[in-house]
């Protein structure tokens, strides 16, 4: 198979857990190519993403390793076989930068999804004036073509958690963010309203640490935590003024979720932050 020019982050993740697997049972790349019929130039391709996997590739594969694990070798044969699929996403590509893309890809295959924010607002409850307000703040300033496109992206997005089988979704949102009126006050006061109604779906639960509680672990951070199919396929995304830095080794992986914890236990119960919202709401 040619290898391909740019893979996606899902297909890199398929192609990081094939070498980690290679890794783990102590198999050197020359030891692989000979298991696997072929060279050390497929193996490093195979494990660069560069060159695709089929489901009984990927199979095969875990049984050369001596890999036992079921779960792990079933959903990364669940990851080849949908590598052909188109998404929405696609029609960005080229447009945005891959990281952009990155991010839906992995929010859509998510099983759950856990956020921690104490500047900004979570992207899948942004407003589109509200989102636009931000992209407007970009450095160096964007022109307003890239502009749109961010925010229809942004709002495109949102399926996941307003689609008709929403991903489950856990929030934690500092009060800082529910402060800052990006857009101007009738546009924070419309964005706060919208993220009360968003914290009511069964599925979503929105936490809000507050002024109060003081310092807390994480503070600074924006966090995004997209739990796989099975523990190894968890991915962290962090968000930066220059675009998003992404996790998916165990150890670090580990932290993050210790890390989202403590984070939950300085927030508010789920009344109690809707509450505070509604009552920012009030004084705009």
């Amino acid at each position: 198979m040619a290898p391909r020019n740019a893979p996606t982050g899902r297909q890199r993740r398929l192609a990081t857990e094939v070498r980690r697997m290679r890794d783990q049972a102590g198999i050197s790349i020359q030891e692989a190519a000979t298991l696997l019929g072929s060279d050390r130039t497929m193996v490093s391709n195979i494990e660069a993403g560069r060159t695709g996997l089929s489901a009984d590739r990927v199979r095969q594969i875990a049984c050369h390793y001596g890999c036992g694990d079921t779960e792990l070798i079933d959903a990364l044969a669940a990851m080849a076989a949908g590598r052909r699929t188109k998404h929405w996403w696609n029609e960005y590509r080229g447009k945005l930068p891959e990281g952009h893309l990155d991010v839906s890809e992995i929010e859509h295959f998510a099983t759950r999804i856990r956020t921690a924010q104490t500047v900004h607002l979570p992207g899948l409850f942004q407003t589109e004036e509200h989102a636009r307000a931000i992209f407007e703040f970009t450095v160096p300033q964007l022109p307003r073509l890239e502009v749109e496109l961010r925010v229809a992206h942004r709002m495109s997005r949102q399926a996941v958690v307003t689609g008709e089988t929403p991903t489950p979704y856990l929030g934690i949102i500092h009060e800082a963010a529910l402060r800052l009126e990006f857009g101007g006050r009738e546009v924070a006061r419309r964005q706060l309203s919208y993220l009360v109604e968003a914290s009511e779906l069964p599925h979503v639960i929105l936490l809000v640490i507050p002024f109060r509680a003081g310092a807390f672990h994480g503070a600074g951070q924006s966090i995004l935590y997209a739990e796989g199919p099975v523990t190894q396929l968890d991915t962290v995304q962090l968000d930066t003024s220059f675009g998003g830095h992404f996790v998916d080794a165990p150890t670090p992986l580990g932290n993050y979720r210790s890390l989202l914890d403590l984070m939950e236990g300085s927030a508010l119960p789920p009344d109690e932050s809707r509450d505070l919202i509604r009552s920012i709401a009030r004084e705009l």
